[in-house]
């Protein structure tokens, strides 16, 4: 604006009005949002979590070993796990160490040409709760060189030294180590390596159950007239050069990885991305243990058809042995003790092994098993692995959901069964601060963990390794899987299996169950599922919806076994809702060929008057009622 200086009457001219610009309303970039939402969890969670005490984790008790004699390992697996249930459960998970002279032959193919797919975890981010990327493609051997590198390149550039000449040693790096990684000059997995190679301060269960249940300490019959054996977890891994043994002046001891470890989950030290080789197709690869001539695994040419079954079992240590034995996890779901024994078609990860390549801190996130199984885990070959263990009570797998809800609040909005993704890992330490019953065990090569139902666990490996892992399950095991059956109806989320089925056929073979509590339960159930069906039924006609079973031929339900065929036939009446198995009934509507719906959400289905809804009927009432008499 210029002023006017003549002296003239001329006014000045008013000043110009400055523009408001108009609001907008706001519309934040998607991924501006993203970040400000894990700010604020980030900050959430700051507050809950304000003081870090990594004792805690020195703190943790061990869950229980146990130690079988060589008669116990010679006969069903499943009845010395009933055996030692009762104290087991109590932690989620235990370890069994087999009796001396177990020493399986390893019959994966470790120069087969085939790739696997692995997912690439980001180990500083395990807490976010994000989905893992799929890793490179590996041969066995080429997973297990990498492994081997990354080891090594970890020893080098963070472990702490030794001693004060250990800086000068960095040469060292080039040696092959034995059970740091328990690696061979070729880069795969040695043989399995003596208990006195790295071991831990694991104590055996009479001195352990004390600590997480407050009670006296238990003495078990179930363990071996042997003592187990003293370990030291603060030992060094060694590392070989030339034909000798050497020691390491670089500290791997477990807990100084298992601290390494939650540093970088907790607190991002470091950056680190690891490829994890999970859940492998063992009929693609091959599983570790050899195929049972007895057909006793689904893998079998001959599955539960072979007439040397009746035979008696391999003396232990055997050739023979090692593939017929039920502690071999191609044949353990099919013991004639195991409900999955009814399963008569190959489900991967079920009642067929998955085969697990790991490498330094690839980790096996917080999880409960499928349908809230048991589980087995074998180690091959390798290093250790880290396990962490919650109870399979519902106070404590409950606190484990509470734990997520608190720190992953917004994730679980978006994600509500993020639980199920199985790619999030909180610290035992936030656990157990939250009230959470935790215990950890070291797994080394040649032992077996066993999870119970219900029960969360988790962990992480120590270097290269090989395991391999499958379910079964025991006939307690039936509230579980009602459990379980609700849940999964709660998140839409498909069964691998119908457990509506799986008890009519458990209820077929009656005459196998051994005793009057399993009987009992059994019972329960089938009273259980007849009396939601019945009742759903009679209110659904009552409304309207048209009975059509006397006008309308339907294939039989299969009692006898659950096979391929049934199978196929359960998936194409999965309940548009909830995704559960209409086994007994469904409700179709005149609007679709293929869209049915369970009793309970038939008002969800579709907006058609219910004059066009009918009821499909596979199970009469008489057979109900037949099935409990």
């Amino acid at each position: 604006m210029s002023l006017n200086n003549n002296g003239g009457d001329n006014m000045s001219a008013p000043p110009a009005k400055r523009i408001r610009i108009p609001t907008q309303n706001y519309a934040p970039d998607p991924e501006t949002a993203e970040e400000q939402r894990m700010l604020e969890q980030a900050l959430a969670n700051s507050r809950k979590d304000t003081v870090r005490d990594v004792e805690i984790l020195s703190n943790i008790p061990f869950g229980p070993t146990f130690y079988p004699t060589k008669e116990e390992f010679s006969g069903d697996p499943l009845i010395y796990l009933e055996k030692i249930r009762s104290v087991a459960e109590k932690y989620g998970i235990c370890k069994i160490v087999p009796p001396e002279g177990w020493n399986p032959p390893f019959a994966v193919d470790i120069d087969c040409p085939k790739k696997f797919q692995t997912k690439d975890q980001s180990i500083h981010r395990l807490q976010e709760g994000i989905s893992f990327g799929d890793g490179t493609e590996y041969t066995v051997r080429e997973y297990q060189k990498m492994a081997t590198a990354w080891s090594k390149k970890w020893k080098r550039r963070y472990s702490a030294p030794d001693t004060p000449s250990a800086a000068t040693e960095d040469n060292n790096v080039e040696k092959k180590e034995t059970d740091a990684g328990a690696i061979g000059e070729d880069g795969v997995p040695s043989t399995t390596v003596s208990s006195s190679a790295v071991t831990s301060t694991e104590p055996s269960i009479t001195s352990s159950l004390s600590v997480l249940n407050n009670e006296p300490p238990i003495t078990s019959s179930v363990q071996s007239s042997e003592l187990p054996k003293t370990d030291s977890a603060t030992s060094n891994y060694e590392m070989k050069s030339g034909g000798g043994i050497q020691q390491e002046t670089i500290i791997m001891s477990p807990e100084n990885l298992e601290r390494d470890y939650w540093d970088i989950v907790e607190t991002q030290s470091h950056e680190v991305d690891v490829d994890y080789g999970n859940d492998i197709d063992t009929s693609e690869v091959g599983s570790g243990f050899p195929i049972s001539q007895r057909g006793r695994s689904v893998n079998s040419p001959n599955f539960q058809k072979s007439d040397q079954d009746d035979l008696p079992e391999p003396e232990f240590g055997t050739e023979e042995y090692y593939r017929e034995t039920f502690w071999n996890l191609n044949n353990i779901p099919n013991s004639k003790n195991s409900v999955l024994r009814h399963l008569k078609v190959g489900i991967n990860g079920i009642n067929v092994p998955w085969l697990y390549f790991g490498c330094l801190f690839s980790t096996f996130c917080w999880h409960n098993e499928d349908n809230y199984m048991y589980s087995i885990n074998y180690h091959h070959r390798g290093a250790p692995k880290q396990w962490y263990g919650v109870p399979g009570t519902k106070q404590d797998a409950d606190g484990v959901e509470r734990v997520f809800k608190n720190y992953l609040s917004m994730k679980m909005r978006d994600v509500p069964d993020l639980l199920h993704h199985i790619t999030t890992s909180f610290s035992p330490r936030i656990l157990n601060q939250e009230g959470v019953r935790v215990c950890k065990l070291l797994q080394h090569s040649g032992e077996f963990i066993v999870t119970f139902p219900r029960a969360f666990h988790g962990g992480f490996s120590l270097g290269p390794n090989c395991g391999e892992a499958v379910n079964f399950a025991l006939h307690d095991w039936i509230p579980h899987a009602v459990d379980a059956n609700e849940r999964y109806r709660t998140f839409a989320r498909p069964s691998v299996f119908s457990h509506d089925r799986l008890v009519y056929t458990m209820a077929h073979w009656a005459k196998e169950l051994r005793t009057k509590e399993i009987c009992s339960a059994l019972a329960q159930e089938l009273r259980r599922l007849k009396n939601e069906e019945l009742l759903l039924r009679a209110k659904l006609i009552k409304a309207g919806v048209r009975d059509v079973s006397n006008d309308v031929t339907l294939p039989p339900n299969r009692l006898d076994r659950l096979d391929e065929e049934s199978a196929d036939y359960d998936d194409k009446r999965l309940c548009h809702s909830c995704k559960h198995i209409c086994f007994f009934s469904a409700v179709c509507c005149e609007c679709s060929e293929s869209k049915v719906s369970c009793l309970r959400h038939s008002h969800y289905m579709c907006r058609c008057s219910i004059k066009r809804k009918y009821l499909l009927i596979w199970t009469k009432e008489k057979e109900m009622n037949d099935t409990i008499a």
